[in-house]
């Protein structure tokens, strides 16, 4: 059977062009997403019949990982590969931003990942797969007050002490750290800033891909890039 690969957030984005270039290579694919209808929509348009899976649910809660897990599982019987996407940030900065978006915010992209993890380990170790998580350039430099920064500070302290757990294990860890992409990430933000060079979703996707099509034994553990002309 061809690969099975499960990604978090996967209805828009990043997460969309990542699942079309795996669809593309003959994965089956799952991918999770909070809304229904943008599900439905990816769904539609990739036209992947039973290759693909549509899952709604919470990154950020465990029943909801644990279900699409057991849903993929049951469905193909497998699973190698693990996209850890699903993440959103806020406009101003910690001094402004309402404590209940705080806490969403963390536990969509910090314990989000964790519970992915923690849900789907006993499976890779079979399959000796993969885990990518998406980082971020903020995740590697600090900026004011920028609490969605610590949240992928915090992603990539994920995928490290993962990759110390499951090395040994045969499984491989990876981070793809962007900067500035143009998605509905932005959207929250007033839209991708026009002054600011941005790469495109599919360019990211073709980093996924790269990172999960390695040849066993081969762990590539972090890849950061930026567009041409990112200062930051």
């Amino acid at each position: 059977m061809e690969p099975v690969t499960l990604i978090t957030g996967g209805s828009t984005g990043i997460g969309a062009a990542t699942a079309r270039a795996l669809l593309k290579q003959g994965h089956h694919v799952a991918v999770t997403g909070r809304d229904a209808g943008k599900l439905a929509a990816f769904a539609a348009s990739a036209s992947a019949g039973e290759r693909l899976l549509t899952i709604a649910g919470d990154a950020g809660d465990e029943n909801d990982v644990a279900a699409a897990v057991r849903r993929v599982t049951e469905a193909w019987g497998r699973l190698d590969n693990v996209i850890a996407n699903a993440g959103f940030s806020l406009p101003g900065n910690l001094e402004s931003h309402e404590p209940g978006d705080m806490r969403a915010m963390v536990l969509t992209n910090v314990l989000g990942p964790a519970l992915l993890v923690r849900e789907t380990l006993a499976h890779l170790r079979k399959s000796k797969g993969r885990i990518v998580i998406i980082g971020s350039i903020a995740g590697l430099r600090n900026t004011p007050g920028n609490l969605y920064s610590v949240t992928k500070w915090a992603a990539h302290a994920l995928a490290e002490n993962v990759r110390l757990l499951v090395g040994k294990d045969g499984v491989g860890v990876t981070v793809v750290a962007p900067g500035v992409v143009d998605t509905p990430f932005w959207d929250k933000r007033g839209g991708t800033p026009e002054a600011a060079p941005a790469m495109t979703p599919e360019q990211i996707a073709d980093i996924v891909v790269f990172a999960v099509n390695q040849p066993a034994g081969v762990d590539i553990n972090q890849i950061s890039l930026r567009p041409t002309g990112q200062a930051g």
